[in-house]
């Protein structure tokens, strides 16, 4: 299938899939209200095959070390799918099925899925990471960009941590947990119940960014947007927290993003 931009509808929202820029979700539109920053490094992208930063870009795999390419020195950042193109497996008005080989600078062959599903109150992505050879550390992540302004209102967060992970100097994880500290944040949460970030802005929209995983990073340091990015692990975490994909045992995780009107 063709790699040009793909709009689904349900109802009166519209979700735009750009599958040749990385499978990003290039817009997000309710009602006329485009809730996503426009412009090629916004909107929603998928962070796999890792999350945030790795530090110094190196990670371990049992005795062996991996370096990946600093493209935020001194760190690599966000994974290499999203600079990818994509091939779109199947398409209907409200689904759209994508996929993305793995291949150099990361070095394991494996397969990413990602689903994107709209309904007329909510988006869901699921992500599967599935490797038939090597197994290796692999993370799950999202970084939307929502609009910190829609309709002239601005954005209001609201959620409950467990804990922080307390940042270093490096923008990395220390290894200590915290008691949340007030915002603004460029930091990563944890939620061992599962992910619940309310987004609010009054009298127009509340959306709900909601995952089974417990890690979410919040980032409300730009003028023109926040990041509520869930994950399924902190950042560095193909060193500190690796989870494994096997040939028996992919990686999985999804969030949803449910709306209503105020």
């Amino acid at each position: 299938m063709s790699d040009d931009d793909i709009t689904l509808t349900a109802g009166d929202a519209e979700a735009t899939v750009r599958p040749g820029h990385g499978a990003r979700i290039g817009g997000l539109r309710v009602g006329g209200l485009e809730l996503l920053r426009q412009g090629d490094r916004f909107g929603c992208f998928p962070m796999v095959p890792w999350c945030g930063r790795i530090r110094e870009g190196r990670f371990r795999d049992g005795a062996t070390v991996h370096q990946m390419p600093l493209n935020s020195p001194p760190h690599a950042i966000h994974g290499t799918a999203r600079d990818g193109v994509w091939k779109m497996a199947r398409v209907s008005e409200n689904e759209a099925v994508l996929t993305y080989d793995l291949g150099e600078p990361w070095p394991y062959p494996g397969r990413i899925t990602q689903v994107v599903a709209l309904s007329e109150d909510a988006l869901t992505l699921s992500m599967a990471v599935e490797t038939y050879d090597s197994s290796f550390p692999a993370q799950i992540g999202w970084h939307p960009w929502f609009n910190r302004t829609l309709d002239g209102q601005d954005v209001r967060l609201d959620f409950t941590p467990a804990w922080q992970e307390e940042r270093g100097g490096d923008h990395l994880p220390t290894g200590r947990r915290i008691d949340p500290l007030p915002g603004p944040w460029d930091d990563c949460f944890g939620m061992p119940g599962g992910v619940g970030v309310t987004l609010t802005w009054p009298e127009r929209l509340e959306l709900e960014v909601t995952s089974p995983e417990e890690w979410v990073v919040v980032y409300d340091e730009q003028e023109a947007a926040v990041c509520v990015e869930p994950q399924t692990g902190p950042p560095d975490g193909l060193n500190t927290c690796p989870r494994l994909v096997t040939p028996l045992e992919p990686l999985e995780a999804t969030t949803t993003w449910s709306w209503c009107r105020l």
